[in-house]
């Protein structure tokens, strides 16, 4: 049986949120949300997932088809930030750039003055890496997007809670399309984990722009024989996961 690198993708991304608890899962982008479905399905079934507005789903409903879940609460906007600031809320985000210490940047590219591109803004990436565990999912991992320094600090890095005192900063992964990153190198710098089958360690380092720290760097882990099921057959039977992760 032949496993697509979407489908590794999707279940590293589940086991970011295997230990999650009762939190709110707020994954952003297609693999980090079958990523949460397979985790409440398996791994993490306490986790509380919404239909992406403001009601929380009962069930697990495969992509695209949130409205036919049976809504077992009601979540306004200003109780999603009640959870935040109380980190009742795990989050897998996206980055435009993001260095060696984990800051992420989703604001704007270039000088401050005259920006080069605008991007979304800083949004609620503070907030979520300095109260909750954040945790960044990118599906095309490039020295563009892992860079030395970034131009501008949405998302906390472990450099800068450091300094800042941030006692409930928890960013502790970076799933891209390559491999597993981690903060576990030399005062929180990013580490190789794991690559994914048929990448090799220099590729990884090739497209990052900052020398990674490598020690054992495992292969990660392919899904099992149940997960897969999930994956293809209830969570994303259109494969919507081959789109942003091509096989």
């Amino acid at each position: 049986m032949t496993i697509t690198r979407a489908e590794v993708c999707a279940v590293a991304c589940a086991d970011s949120f295997a230990d999650a608890g009762t939190v709110i899962a707020s994954p952003f982008g297609t693999i980090p949300s079958i990523g949460a479905r397979l985790a409440r399905l398996t791994s993490a079934p306490e986790l509380l997932l919404t239909d992406g507005e403001a009601m929380l789903m009962a069930e697990t409903p495969p992509l695209g088809e949130e409205s036919t879940a049976t809504v077992e609460g009601w979540l306004p906007y200003g109780r999603v930030l009640d959870l935040l600031a109380g980190g009742k809320r795990r989050v897998m985000m996206g980055a435009s750039q993001v260095d060696r210490f984990g800051n992420q940047n989703i604001s704007r590219i270039g000088d401050w003055a005259q920006p080069k591109v605008q991007l979304i803004g800083v949004r609620g990436a503070p907030g979520n890496s300095v109260n909750h565990t954040t945790n960044y999912w990118i599906p095309n991992h490039s020295t563009k997007i892992f860079v030395e320094t970034v131009d501008l600090v949405a998302g906390v890095g472990h450099d800068r809670a450091r300094q800042s005192g941030a006692k409930y900063h928890d960013v502790q992964v970076v799933v891209t399309d390559l491999a597993v990153l981690d903060f576990q190198g030399p005062e929180g710098a990013m580490r190789l984990r794991s690559v994914h089958p048929g990448v090799s360690v220099a590729e990884v380092q090739e497209k990052t722009g900052f020398e990674l720290v490598v020690e054992e760097v495992a292969e990660t882990r392919l899904p099992t024989d149940e997960e897969l099921a999930l994956v293809r057959d209830r969570i994303d039977p259109k494969s919507l996961r081959d789109k942003e992760v091509p096989a």
